[in-house]
């Protein structure tokens, strides 16, 4: 018993001197919060009124023993750890105990010293000042980190096997009558009238979706279903790309999909008939803010589905559309019942690895450059969430506009139409002129889509010369796709016949010339 409580007692302070044992400190921690201190002493000095004349002689000193006295305390209270290792409620607690610990050692010694000449309100105010400033740091950095927190589901592409879709027969009539007025019951006599006409509805292989959640489709046998109608409507569903991706897992190859939806026009046409025309302008920008802006800020979009589970967003066509091609669908027709949309697409291919997505103002595009490589292009974005998997969609369906834009494209805003007039999107691209992945003078960044669309000859001439701000397009002003091919092959074959910088100046100048006088502008 005595070597068993010996042994215990061994093992016991063999724990305690591992865990009080000294860490190697996060140096851009220890170099932060100097940073902090000093801006903090810095602004007391500077802005509030203070009896001596010279502070920053007077307490240099002291404030040299301050820093010291500072980082010491929080290296042993453990504030210096890598802060993906703790929480942010334990680092609050130990900012609060060097505050006072540091408060009392500073502190003391001023009240102590009968004549000090050093004040105890330029201390109390650095060090609140320090307490908030680090308060606000932390929380900002949690914040970000629990915003970008995101739940990929288990998918099995790796199982999947091409097969013809099992088996099906009708539905009992017991059971069809009940999916009948389920349907009625949630979307309307209207919804289940078209549903009944433009899908196999009571086929057996038809799955109708209501309210069902994540965990409940995670259940669903695979491969048995052929069809998937959900009649939620996406506005209110919480992690739309998760549910597709489910159901693209599960579904049989070349499966079909319906969804619903209200559109932003929509929604807005409703504010706009149920109030005067001041009001519902007020009312439905504050919504637009609440339900489309803070649910896309990466910052703010995981507190908004925390709070209201996902319900009453505002979607764009675009942003519908552009999920479903995410996700491995392909869009087949849509439609409007009432006030809802309609989407019916085909499984296609698996769902793209998902990643949360963000769409800030500042965008990366991955374009064509040298050599055939791929980059980035800095923008600023001028489209709907998720419009960068539709390009093909859009092209498919409007082919190209007169300048070799997409016709009637759906993906830009209202805003962004403004913005790529004055070419106040491309401001940003003078990133890549810096990074030198472009050069003042070239032929226009493509995506690789639009890039497959040129012809072999110009597509092998392009890749020897780097893409550039300002394209030969605005010298040529040229109407179509063909046009547009001729200018940049005449483009580069100045290039490699007189030298890269006379053409590049001959076409700067011409360039130039059209936009202040020719009145050129981006489409």
């Amino acid at each position: 018993m005595q070597i068993r409580t010996f042994f215990e007692n061994f093992i016991s302070e063999k724990k305690m001197v591992k865990t009080s044992k000294l860490y190697k400190p996060n140096f851009s921690l220890i170099f932060i919060d100097i940073c902090i201190i000093l801006a903090n002493t810095f602004a007391v000095f500077t802005f509030l009124p203070l009896t001596t004349k010279n502070p920053f002689a007077k307490y240099s000193i002291p404030a040299l023993f301050f820093i010291v006295a500072w980082v010491s305390i929080s290296y042993l209270l453990k504030r210096y750890r890598k802060l993906r290792t703790q929480t942010f409620l334990t680092l609050l607690t130990r900012l609060f105990n060097t505050i006072v610990i540091t408060f009392t050692l500073f502190g003391g010694f001023i009240l102590i010293q009968p004549a000090s000449p050093y004040s105890e309100n330029v201390l109390i105010t650095i060090l609140i000042g320090v307490f908030v400033t680090e308060y606000l740091s932390l929380f900002g950095y949690f914040a970000y980190r629990y915003a970008v927190q995101y739940d990929v589901p288990e998918l099995h592409p790796e199982i999947r096997t091409s097969k013809k879709p099992p088996v099906t027969n009708l539905i009992s009539e017991d059971a069809i009558l009940e999916r009948q007025q389920r349907i009625a019951g949630f979307a309307g006599k209207k919804v289940l009238d078209y549903l009944s006409i433009h899908t196999r509805l009571n086929d057996s292989g038809t799955m109708v979706l209501t309210d069902l959640n994540l965990e409940e489709l995670k259940k669903i046998e695979t491969y048995e279903f052929s069809t998937f109608i959900q009649l939620k409507k996406l506005n209110n569903i919480r992690e739309i790309n998760k549910m597709l991706a489910l159901i693209n897992d599960k579904i049989t190859d070349n499966g079909l999909i319906v969804l619903c939806y209200r559109t932003k026009s929509t929604t807005k046409q409703y504010i706009f008939r149920k109030y005067s025309k001041f009001t519902a302008f007020l009312i439905y920008n504050v919504y637009f803010l609440l339900h489309r802006v803070i649910p896309h800020f990466f910052l703010t979009k995981r507190l908004y589905y925390d709070i209201t589970e996902g319900r009453h967003r505002i979607l764009s066509k675009t942003e519908v559309l552009g999920r479903l091609n995410y996700c491995g669908f392909e869009i087949m027709k849509q439609a409007k019942v009432d006030d809802l949309n309609f989407v019916f697409a085909r499984r296609v291919k698996d769902a793209d690895p998902l990643t949360n997505r963000y769409y800030g103002l500042l965008i990366k595009l991955r374009r064509c450059g040298k050599d055939g490589k791929m980059f980035n292009v800095y923008k600023f974005r001028t489209m709907h969430p998720y419009a960068e998997f539709l390009q093909q969609f859009v092209y498919q369906q409007n082919s190209l506009a007169e300048g070799g834009k997409f016709k009637k494209d759906i993906r830009v805003t209202t805003f962004g139409r403004i913005m790529r007039k004055y070419w106040i999107d491309e401001l940003p691209m003078l990133l890549n002129l810096l990074k030198r992945d472009m050069k003042l003078v070239g032929v226009r960044p493509l995506s690789e889509h639009y890039f497959s669309l040129y012809d072999k000859e110009l597509q092998e001439m392009r890749v020897k010369h780097k893409p550039g701000l300002l394209p030969p397009f605005y010298a040529d002003l040229p109407k179509t796709l063909d046009e547009i091919q001729a200018s940049e092959m005449n483009y580069l074959s100045q290039c490699e016949k007189n030298g890269q910088f006379v053409t590049d100046l001959k076409y700067f100048f011409l360039i130039l010339k059209n936009i202040f006088f020719g009145k050129a502008r981006s489409a």
